[in-house]
């Protein structure tokens, strides 16, 4: 299982980056794991061409079999275990890669929205793109302890 977390913009916060990495290196103990971040520069930045752009970017990293999951306010919520459950159901499904996705300021492209097979929101509440870099992290490292059964979630 391959799972990769595509974010839009640098990680500037030395202090998050480093819990990133803590996070991360977790991860990489239950599943192949990878963060790909990437900024747009756009000519006179028009927010639809931004959003085209980025889109180009995030599918480059999708094959026909990938599982494309947009982090998104308005996406479906879940509790730690909730998400726990449903990162079983894909796995036990045959899903071989996932790519999760962190958009930038304006969102996502229409396009990319229809073409995403899940939307999921990390809170209703609104956070910088890197603090939801962390608490992505944090998450998907939560989910996987749950589904081992490990001591690092407690209900």
């Amino acid at each position: 299982m391959r799972i990769r977390l595509i974010c839009i913009g640098k990680p500037h916060a030395r202090e998050i980056k480093s819990m990133m990495e803590d996070f991360e290196s977790r991860i990489k103990n239950y599943v192949n794991f990878e963060i790909e971040c990437f900024s747009v520069k756009v000519k006179r930045g028009k927010q639809i061409d931004i959003l085209l752009k980025e889109m180009e970017l995030i599918l480059r990293y999708n094959k026909p079999s990938t599982v494309l999951m947009l982090l998104d306010e308005k996406g479906q919520s879940m509790t730690s275990k909730a998400f726990a459950i449903f990162l079983q159901d894909l796995f036990n499904r045959g899903v071989k890669e996932i790519n999760f996705v962190i958009g930038g300021a304006y969102g996502f492209h229409d396009e990319l929205y229809k073409m995403a097979h899940y939307k999921v929101a990390l809170s209703k509440m609104t956070f910088t793109h890197q603090m939801c870099r962390l608490i992505f992290v944090e998450q998907l490292y939560r989910g996987l302890s749950i589904l081992k059964g490990e001591k690092y979630h407690h209900d």
